[in-house]
């Protein structure tokens, strides 16, 4: 099992999710963050002082998926959330050593499905 953190722009997410959605995941987890990357924010003045906005909003999608699964996962996200501009964000995979669903006390792959 694998971890997909995923950073993208708030503006595709709609989209990302109906792209998902034919990917039959097992469940996917959002998440509003600030944070800044190359794009670094902006500055603009108010009443004559300067104001540096140096974390933007994001989302973060999270999603636990089979091995088998990442790959088209991951391209799927990097094809829907590409502009070409900086801060089309960032795709983290990571190893999950088990999961274990609270109510039944599956583990591992049961656990997600």
């Amino acid at each position: 099992m694998k971890k997909i953190d995923a950073f993208i722009r708030p503006e595709k997410l709609e989209e990302i999710k109906a792209h998902l959605q034919e990917l039959h995941l097992n469940g996917l987890s959002v998440s509003q963050v600030m944070g800044f990357g190359k794009q670094k924010g902006w500055k603009e003045y108010v009443r004559g002082t300067e104001i540096d906005y140096n974390f933007l909003p994001k989302v973060k999608l999270e999603i636990v998926a089979a091995d088998e699964q990442v790959e088209n996962i991951v391209s799927k996200i990097c094809e829907v959330a590409y502009t070409g501009s900086v801060g089309d964000g960032k795709i983290f995979v990571s190893e999950v050593l088990d999961a274990v669903r609270i109510r039944t006390r599956e583990k591992g792959m049961d656990a997600i499905k």
